[in-house]
């Protein structure tokens, strides 16, 4: 038994093929998959609406408190807007059918965006680490009131936006604007613990330190949706299956003698897509070899993508 991933050198004889391109996607699938996909688009909306409102009004309270921790998690809500909008706008984008340019349609708008808003992070991670540096070899004071009532106020908005992006379509793109909305629930939380110890004990250095820790922690999930993006487009084996694991179970079926040219890669969040070569005895058996391969794949593994060339060895 053998099982290679990419090139496969056919044994001297004749080869017997016949092409079998098997897309396993049904329409009331697909009219639910829209559904939920227009779900998210209103909910991101929502989500969007309530954080600018409140980026707007975490910066004037910012302002004037003079809080880093408030400022920069205003700055980190004015990209968490941007996020929303344009994680809206790829889901949007991505409801477009096929078309002879794209003929997967455009569904891998949603991994541009994750990436996209990856890098925006990184951004704003840089620019609240340089300011919290400073004002750590420079304190300024800060009005602690204020900004103990705008981070209860920001803790419960994240809260709510969180609850409505934890209802959408599960994929990359909605990962990473949780990634913002959670990375901000930790700013307000880090705004409130600043604001309690310097009311308390008017230990100014506290709000750029909370500031740091909050970034350290937006900087780790930050890079790790960027380098999952990265991993779909590059064509990756998703890290939800095993391509060695996938080929030994091919080769498990009744009737296939090998495996070759396999690949499995992402087309978009949440759609796993699969090629392979088979080998079996007989074209007689192929439809119960094929059933019975789209089942274990769709099952155990949930890829309903497949494309497969059954090839029959004819040995003199």
């Amino acid at each position: 038994m053998s099982l290679h991933s990419h090139s496969h050198q056919r044994p001297r004889g004749s080869v017997q093929t016949v092409r079998g391109n098997i897309h396993n996607h049904h329409d009331p699938a697909g009219h639910m998959h829209h559904r939920q996909r227009s779900s998210t688009t209103r909910l991101m909306l929502w989500a969007l609406l309530f954080t600018v409102i409140f980026a707007v009004t975490e910066a004037v309270v910012g302002f004037w408190a003079n809080s880093l921790a408030l400022i920069s998690d205003s700055g980190h809500m004015v990209s968490d807007a941007l996020s929303l909008g344009l994680g809206s706008f790829a889901v949007w984008i991505g409801n477009r059918p096929p078309s002879q340019r794209h003929s997967y349609g455009l569904q891998r708008a949603e991994v541009i965006a994750a990436l996209l808003n990856g890098m925006l992070l990184l951004a704003v991670i840089a620019a609240i680490v340089y300011e919290a540096i400073s004002r750590i070899q420079s304190p300024h004071a800060v009005n602690a009131l204020p900004v103990i009532g705008v981070a209860i106020l920001g803790m419960i908005l994240n809260g709510v936006n969180g609850l409505m992006l934890s209802r959408m379509e599960k994929g990359l793109n909605t990962r990473a604007a949780m990634i913002h909305v959670a990375g901000d629930f930790l700013g307000s939380v880090a705004a409130l613990v600043a604001g309690l110890v310097v009311w308390f004990t008017g230990w100014m250095p506290i709000d750029p330190i909370l500031s740091l820790v909050v970034a350290s922690l937006m900087l780790y999930t930050t890079l790790r949706i960027l380098n999952e993006a990265v991993h779909v487009l590059m064509e990756g084996v998703p890290d939800s299956v095993s391509l060695q694991e996938v080929g030994d179970k091919l080769l498990a079926i009744e009737g296939v003698q090998s495996v070759h040219d396999l690949h499995i890669w992402t087309l978009a969040s949440g759609m796993l897509a699969l090629s392979a070569h088979l080998e079996i005895s007989s074209l007689d058996n192929w439809s119960q070899v094929l059933e019975r391969t789209l089942k274990m794949l769709l099952d155990e593994h949930d890829i309903e993508h497949v494309t497969l060339q059954p090839e029959v060895h004819e040995r003199g």
